[in-house]
């Protein structure tokens, strides 16, 4: 019986590791489907190269930082349990490679190609680890503070804070450092338009990347014996509550219809385990909403040309979702309780700190010493030509 419940820990967390691999599927074809053509192949090559050097990342550093567990032992001894821990590692691995996911979409169009993939490095090897070390394994103390000083510790079940809220507000500080892409913004206040190049992609990116996040919320369970329906429902509840408040909010434009149960369901991540269902709907709505209002406002008012959106989507909302859990999760609301909003408040805050340092010393010394940015006419020809050189349609290399 123990080998058999190994085995179906193994199956099932596996599961769930190529659920959210899959993802990073969504991830490419979502920022393939928002930016110009000439920057297409950049976003597929991105997605992926960045997997596989956050892939390096946290094997050798990140997952020894947060959890205290290396591999350097023979192959016996990491088959123990049916390779358990081995395929615990690819699970959490897929959460920690979505950092540097998030933040290219913000980055779009204009950051020059190595020194984000050392950037990438950095933050899966130092940064993410470090905040995932004190929500998911009691790291410093702070765990046990708050559930001194609050009555309870802070509840991120599935990443609203630990992996949505931080690769959003490293984002922010990425497009802060970059700038705006040239010719976004003129110098008399006005907003160059650059309308998505492919809204069928973008709905496919979206799409995958919603299908994926039931592995992600579900499987965060990271047993069989531990799955609960309520996770289940709670995101699909948020899902459709993010799409509807976003279809009301951003007046039918698809772009923001199709972004809304991403927001919904980056907010349920934290709650998702101990809300009502009701409570996930309004969690989702909320999220939806502040998506669209805060993209729009971010985009046309403030001049931040974060392209895909990343930090409304998944910085804000992020943020909302660790709140919302000591909100909805509380008996009073439906909720299962074990969850203090004071302490939802401080975790989620200092995720937001961890965060917006880690990004401005991380992309601050990039900057510094290599550069960040492609050079205007680079910019101008597209990452594509510039950095890989091919094109997404190549009908001047093909029609004769």
């Amino acid at each position: 019986m123990e080998n058999l419940k190994n085995a179906s820990d193994v199956l099932f967390i596996l599961l769930g590791a190529i659920m959210i691999l899959a993802m990073h599927a969504g991830f490419a074809f979502l920022e393939l489907g928002t930016v110009r053509k000439k920057n297409q192949i950049n976003a597929l090559v991105k997605i992926l190269v960045d997997f596989a050097v956050s892939t390096l990342a946290y094997f050798f550093i990140g997952y020894g930082i947060a959890y205290g567990i290396n591999f350097f032992s023979g192959a016996e001894v990491l088959a123990q349990k049916n390779g358990y821990e081995l395929v615990k590692f690819f699970f959490l691995l897929t959460f920690a490679a979505a950092v540097p996911a998030i933040v290219s979409g913000g980055i779009a169009e204009r950051a020059k190609f190595y020194p984000q993939l050392a950037a990438t490095f950095l933050l899966v090897g130092f940064v993410y680890p470090f905040f995932e070390s004190i929500a998911w394994n009691h790291a410093y103390g702070i765990q046990a503070w708050l559930l001194r000083t609050f009555g309870a510790e802070f509840h991120d079940f599935a990443g609203s804070v630990v992996v949505h809220a931080m690769g959003g507000w490293i984002g922010l500080s990425a497009v802060i450092l970059l700038g705006a892409r040239r010719g976004r913004y003129g110098k008399d206040g006005a907003v160059a338009a650059h309308p998505p190049s492919s809204v069928p992609f973008l709905a496919l990116g979206a799409w995958i990347l919603t299908v994926g996040w039931f592995g992600f919320n579900v499987m965060s369970a990271q047993s069989l014996q531990k799955v609960s329906g309520l996770v289940a429902i709670n995101s699909l509840m948020a899902m459709v509550g993010g799409t509807l408040a976003a279809l009301v909010a951003g007046k039918n434009d698809p772009g923001f219809v199709h972004n809304g149960p991403l927001a919904g369901l980056v907010a349920i991540c934290a709650g998702s385990d101990v809300m009502h269902p009701i409570g996930a709907l309004i969690t989702g709505g909320i999220a939806g909403a502040l998506f669209v209002w805060m993209f729009t406002l971010t985009q046309n008012r403030w001049k931040i040309d974060d392209v895909l959106g990343v930090w409304p989507l998944h910085g804000i909302c992020g943020t909302w979702g660790g709140i919302a859990a000591g909100i909805f999760g509380l008996k009073s609301l439906g909720g299962s309780g074990g969850v203090s909003l004071m302490s939802q408040l401080a975790g989620t805050l200092l995720g937001v700190a961890i965060a917006l340092a880690g990004g401005f010393v991380v992309y601050g010394m990039l900057k510094y010493f290599v550069g960040l940015r492609l050079d205007p006419e680079q910019e101008f020809n597209g990452a594509d030509l510039s950095v890989h050189n091919i094109t997404a349609s190549a009908e001047r290399e093909t029609s004769w």
